[in-house]
């Protein structure tokens, strides 16, 4: 039987700089798409759902310099450290939006409007995301990088996102339940809390090549 050759650390990269051009790709499309269904129906929750996506794509354009400085100059410690505390930034920007309109919703009682294209999107978002996440995850070892393993962990918060925005778009057409969107907006919004600080405060993983 023939042993399977370990993936090598230029493989790694080279599929770790396509999992990222599917992410901007992706997310691009989704935050576009989410804004438009958000403002024809007044939905804030679908508003910043697209908004979200904008944040991920940065981080996933932040992760795209960081691979093209390793392409041209090596696997550098700084780079991957500047790349890595650029995406905790990113974490806490989604966590402080996500928590004010989720309070405000609440405590305005603002009803977000029902809406099939946004509960399609959601849908498909929370079928990609997960498995997109998985996929870099296995890279993050490989490289010796934080940083890849950081926008992983964004492209999850992506996931639980669309899950709580389906649950609260779905609850509120079928039964009413306006309050299940914020609720979960407010659980996202911790989650990225706490990942802003463990990001931040991440040393580099073990067997990096970094220097």
């Amino acid at each position: 039987m023939a042993l399977t050759t370990p993936p090598t650390r230029d493989k790694a990269v080279t599929r770790q700089r396509w999992l990222t051009g599917a992410t901007i790709g992706w997310n691009a499309a989704e935050g576009v798409v989410a804004i438009a269904a958000g403002i024809a129906a007044g939905s804030v929750s679908l508003i910043g759902f697209g908004l979200d996506s904008g944040i991920e794509v940065s981080a996933a354009l932040i992760l795209a310099w960081r691979l093209a400085q390793e392409r041209r100059t090596g696997c550098k410690q700084e780079v991957d450290r500047r790349a890595q505390r650029l995406i905790a930034l990113s974490f806490a920007v989604l966590a402080v939006y996500v928590g004010v309109e989720s309070t405000r919703d609440l405590v305005l009682a603002d009803r977000p409007e029902e809406s099939l294209v946004g509960i399609v999107l959601a849908a498909l978002s929370l079928a990609v995301m997960p498995a997109l996440a998985r996929a870099k995850r296995r890279q993050a070892p490989l490289m010796g990088s934080r940083a890849v393993e950081a926008e992983a962990k964004q492209t999850v918060l992506c996931a639980l996102l669309s899950g709580g925005l389906l649950v609260g778009l779905g609850a509120n057409a079928a039964l009413g339940w306006w309050w299940a969107d914020p609720l979960a907006g407010l659980f996202i919004a911790s989650l990225a809390a706490y990942e802003t600080v463990a990001v931040w405060r991440a040393d580099s993983l073990e067997d990096t090549c970094c220097g």
